[in-house]
């Protein structure tokens, strides 16, 4: 093995500064600086080159992990790139906003030996950053084109994933999308703090050069139905993710000033990108000078409270039922919010919202406490009768997950069968719906998940579509054959 690795004895994990939390709070620029050269060949160097790499098998991409941990401990730093990109079409994107607390690093071994986990996560953003800065990466070059065509609905991670696997294989790739940019979840859910637009639009504009075009702007069900799609293309993935927000069932859920969490953050973002956002310009999604409520416990969560304090919302509380150790957002974000100044108030529950003129004014919140574990391991919370208190609130933001929207409906395509949550059935081993030639892939077939799912789930799904496409040319071929 390289006299280059097995340092984690004597080096200590250091992940990249981060800007100091006065600097941070007027900015929406990333927090984290990235690696210099140097700092990360030393800390790739401390990687243990497992027998068994616990990093890797708890990655949902199977990232090969050890092998461009060494390769960039040995300055070979393009061919490290070449490793990581061989496995994930978006590795500047998971190394800035995977969970890698939960995922990759969590699972390190040394970590879990007490000396401090491989900074994973910040050593595969410097490897793409630099890979780019480099002229490294470059377009799809398609070498034969197979001369039929796929339509992709949906510009988030599982399509855009989809749609470079299969340009590479030579087809005539067309992605629909109801926003006026690619990208979905990516430009417009995830704060410029975590993932500025400009890593974003730098891979969409290389699938561009790559020759897969974008229809725009495009709603399926009003431009065109789900049919006329598909009587366009040879096979369609659907691959819309899911946006509809969860509902607090409370009295006075109905009070003005009581937002949907991507409706705040997709505001947000598109201020942060140039364009006019009325609701925000008139102060009705603008979190200055507010007392902001934020309901929930997840990244989505985080996202909402941070973006608020950077508006400079007057107070920040974040409302969740558990506690901070059963919190289902990363650990690190959760880290990050306190230090911006978030009040977390655990172990409470929105009961009421009361109004005044018809806007939001107060949140009555119930005390909870842990009770016996559920099915899934994770303790019940329970009311603490008698325990109500009132929080002020000019703004609520729900933040409590996301359901499908009726796609059938959508699509005017009643014939698609959905699962009783109203995600979309599939076959699990071809990703084919019950109508022959359309496929779905990433959370509108999982639920909400996380991105490093959906660019696994629309990989998987151009496999299987690849397959599909090449059984259907051989019958046709056989049968042209046998006649």
């Amino acid at each position: 093995m390289s006299e280059k690795m097995l340092k984690f004895v004597k080096t200590k994990g250091q992940t990249p500064e981060k800007s100091s939390v006065d600097e941070r709070v007027k900015s929406f620029s990333e927090i984290y600086k990235n690696y210099i050269a140097p700092k990360a060949e030393e800390q790739s160097s401390r990687c243990s080159q497992c027998g068994v790499p616990y990093c890797q098998i708890h990655c949902p991409l199977s990232n090969n992990i050890p092998d461009w941990l060494k390769l960039t401990a040995e300055g070979r730093l393009e061919e490290a790139y070449e490793v990581s990109s061989a496995t994930n079409n978006m590795p500047e994107v998971c190394g800035r906003i995977c969970p890698q607390d939960r995922l990759c690093e969590g699972n390190c071994v040394i970590e879990r030996a007490g000396h401090g986990t491989v900074t994973i996560g910040s050593v595969e953003k410097f490897i793409t950053d630099t890979a780019f800065e480099n002229g490294w990466v470059k377009p799809i070059e398609v070498k034969k084109s197979l001369g039929q065509t796929i339509g992709i609905i949906g510009a988030g991670p599982a399509g855009l994933a989809a749609a470079e696997q299969l340009r590479k294989i030579g087809y005539e790739i067309t992605v629909y999308d109801k926003y006026d940019r690619p990208g979905g979840l990516l430009i417009y859910g995830i704060p410029n703090f975590k993932l500025e637009k400009n890593i974003v639009e730098r891979r969409t504009k290389l699938l561009i050069d790559g020759g897969i075009k974008f229809e725009l702007n495009f709603i399926v069900g009003k431009n065109a139905t789900l049919s006329d799609l598909k009587k366009k293309h040879d096979a369609i993935l659907i691959a819309t993710g899911v946006y509809k927000a969860r509902e607090v069932e409370i009295p006075g859920s109905d009070l003005k000033n009581i937002y949907p969490a991507m409706e705040f953050l997709t505001a947000s973002n598109k201020k942060g990108l140039g364009d006019k956002v009325k609701l925000f310009d008139e102060g009705y999604l603008n979190a200055g000078g507010k007392d902001i409520v934020v309901i929930g416990g997840g990244d989505t969560a985080m996202d909402c409270l941070r973006t608020s304090i950077r508006q400079n919302a007057k107070s920040v509380k974040c409302l969740y039922r558990r506690d901070k150790k059963n919190m289902p957002g990363s650990a690190r974000e959760v880290n990050n919010a306190e230090e911006e100044g978030v009040d977390f108030q655990w172990l409470t529950n929105p009961k009421e919202f009361i109004g005044k003129n018809g806007n939001i004014s107060e949140v009555v919140v119930s005390k909870m406490k842990l009770g016996e574990a559920d099915v899934t391991g994770r303790q019940k919370p329970e009311i603490i009768s008698g325990s109500e208190i009132k929080i002020k609130a000019d703004m609520v933001i729900k933040a409590l997950g996301f359901d499908p929207e009726d796609i059938p409906t959508m699509f005017s395509e009643p014939k698609l069968d959905v699962s009783k949550w109203g995600t979309i059935k599939i076959d699990l081993k071809t990703m084919q719906t019950n109508i022959e030639g359309v496929f779905a892939a990433g959370d509108i077939v999982r639920g909400a998940s996380l991105v490093v799912w959906a660019i696994k789930d629309g990989r998987d799904a151009a496999e299987a579509i690849d397959v599909f496409l090449k059984n259907k040319a051989f019958k046709s071929i056989k049968k042209r054959m046998v006649a």
